[in-house]
């Protein structure tokens, strides 16, 4: 087993996988989070029953509590194991590239070419995202404390026209990283036909592009309803 964990074959399995806990945990965290857009509509928006408040109750159940770790846990691999291949790659290849599979599809967009970039990127603003959200909520909760209240972290954070870009740009790198990220992902683990490659593609696009766009939306309404614009 460890030899063929050696192979390369090995080693782009456990990014994949990897890869897939961070998908999930985006899907699980964006929904939530978009809950809150759902309440300035309802007019729900800071009420203790609105709909994001529910989530964030959600999130605090005790099967969940032990269910994030373990999703979190995928995504610390993910990005420790792309550091590791992109070192890694850089001795064998005498440069640095992105991890590679052989197959038909075509590895030269930009994104597959700037995939340990993004990273650094998303990793650089994912810390100032846990400062801000994750160590006042969930950390809290962790050590026996209160929570503080979601719509107010909301509306003070997102209150700032910069940290609005800050997060814009974040998602955006996140989109790039996703859309090639999601049919690299399958293409790791032998679904790499011509035709599912064209399906897996597509579908990578729209399973990004309504992550990030929700997480946008979220951005932008917290400013909005931080200076009372809705």
């Amino acid at each position: 087993m460890s030899n063929a964990f050696q192979h390369s074959i090995g080693k782009k399995l456990i990014q994949a996988v990897s890869g897939a806990f961070l998908i999930i945990f985006l899907l699980l965290h964006a929904t939530i989070n978009f809950f809150a857009v759902i309440d300035s509509f309802t007019g729900e928006f800071g009420a203790p029953h609105g709909l994001f408040q529910q989530g964030c109750d959600f999130m605090s159940l005790g099967i969940i509590k032990i269910m994030v770790p373990i999703l979190a846990l995928g995504f610390i691999i993910h990005i420790c194991y792309g550091i590791y291949l992109t070192l890694y790659n850089y001795k064998a290849r005498g440069g640095v590239k992105r991890y590679e599979v052989a197959s038909k599809a075509k590895t030269d967009s930009w994104s597959a070419k700037n995939m340990f970039v993004l990273g650094i990127v998303i990793l650089g603003l994912l810390a100032f995202h846990l400062t801000h959200f994750w160590a006042k909520m969930q950390l809290r909760e962790f050590m026996g404390a209160e929570a503080e209240n979601p719509y107010m972290l909301m509306t003070t954070t997102f209150g700032s026209i910069w940290n609005v870009i800050l997060y814009i740009v974040w998602f955006v790198a996140l989109w790039f990283h996703l859309v090639h990220g999601f049919w690299s992902m399958f293409q790791s683990v032998g679904w790499n036909s011509q035709v599912w490659m064209k399906r897996l593609k597509v579908i990578g696009i729209i399973v990004a592009s309504l992550i990030c766009l929700a997480f946008i939306t979220v951005a932008i309404n917290g400013y909005l309803q931080a200076h009372a614009l809705i």
